[in-house]
């Protein structure tokens, strides 16, 4: 029986598995729309073979991302999406491979491959979804959560200084480095479209609402309000450097597009084209 499609996006999507597993207020719905428009488009313009795209996730609410997406993916174990991917890119290097995760996954537990993949300028797209928390196994402390914040594993508030993964993954060899947030769902789509034609290693960090767990933490349970308090807070630059790269919930989130370089990927450099 012929599948009947009633959203563009539907072809897309693993319609048998919608609705999906995520919380109210969770802006990954949002962030993911916004990336298969993008994706759409690439495919529609014959940039992308939609039968060489490959998505990966490791665990949590974003990792999730894979069960939705009508393409092939791998749902891998925590913090090791990106060397599965790197895996299947070097076995395929006309495969397309989209890492999603989040904050807990690809900077926290995958931090070293974050690193790694960068430097090498592997060719794949990491899209890191940041909520400040480890938001699916219990809203622990992440790398990314604000000083002085209570998470269950820092019921004092925490006092540890965030990690900046944009100036991180910026100050390594990746040809595209990039922030959005789910209240500027254009921006993410933007900045995904451009990645998607691109090679070497692109980084994209998303800045989402989860007033379940992470709203709880900082008193905006209700999803309306802490997505409007996101709004607030985010500001975007048209190019900025590194240094303006600033994400902090109290001085703001500057989002924009940071690096944009040409340089080999490590396909092109293993294939002997440039050194």
């Amino acid at each position: 029986m012929a599948i009947t499609y009633t959203h563009p996006l539907d072809k897309h999507l693993r319609l048998e598995r919608i609705p999906t597993l995520y919380c109210p207020g969770c802006g990954l719905g949002i962030g993911l729309g916004a990336m298969l428009r993008a994706l759409d488009k690439r495919i529609s313009e014959g940039v992308i073979d939609p039968r060489k795209v490959f998505w990966v996730g490791g665990i949590g609410c974003t990792a999730r991302m894979v069960f939705y997406v009508n393409y092939d993916a791998a749902h891998v174990i925590h913090g090791r999406s990106i060397p599965f991917a790197i895996g299947a890119v070097l076995a395929n290097p006309e495969l397309k491979a989209i890492v999603v995760g989040g904050d807990g996954d690809i900077a926290g537990i995958g931090g070293n491959h974050l690193v790694h993949a960068a430097r090498r300028n592997i060719d794949m797209i990491v899209v890191m979804f940041t909520n400040f928390v480890y938001a699916m196994t219990g809203g622990q402390v992440a790398p990314t959560t604000p000083r002085k914040v209570k998470t269950t594993t820092t019921p004092y508030g925490n006092p540890e200084y965030p990690m900046n993964a944009v100036k991180l993954v910026g100050s390594l060899n990746a040809n595209y480095v990039a922030r959005a947030s789910v209240t500027t769902p254009h921006y993410i789509e933007q900045f995904f479209y451009k990645a998607l034609g691109m090679s070497g290693f692109r980084f994209i960090e998303v800045v989402s609402t989860c007033p379940e767990v992470y709203g709880r933490h900082i008193g905006l349970r209700d999803p309306v309000e802490m997505y409007n308090e996101l709004k607030k807070r985010v500001k975007y630059k048209h190019k900025p450097s590194l240094e303006e790269a600033e994400i902090d919930w109290e001085k703001g989130i500057v989002i924009g597009e940071f690096i944009e370089r040409n340089n080999p990927s490590f396909i092109e450099i293993l294939r002997g084209g440039q050194a």
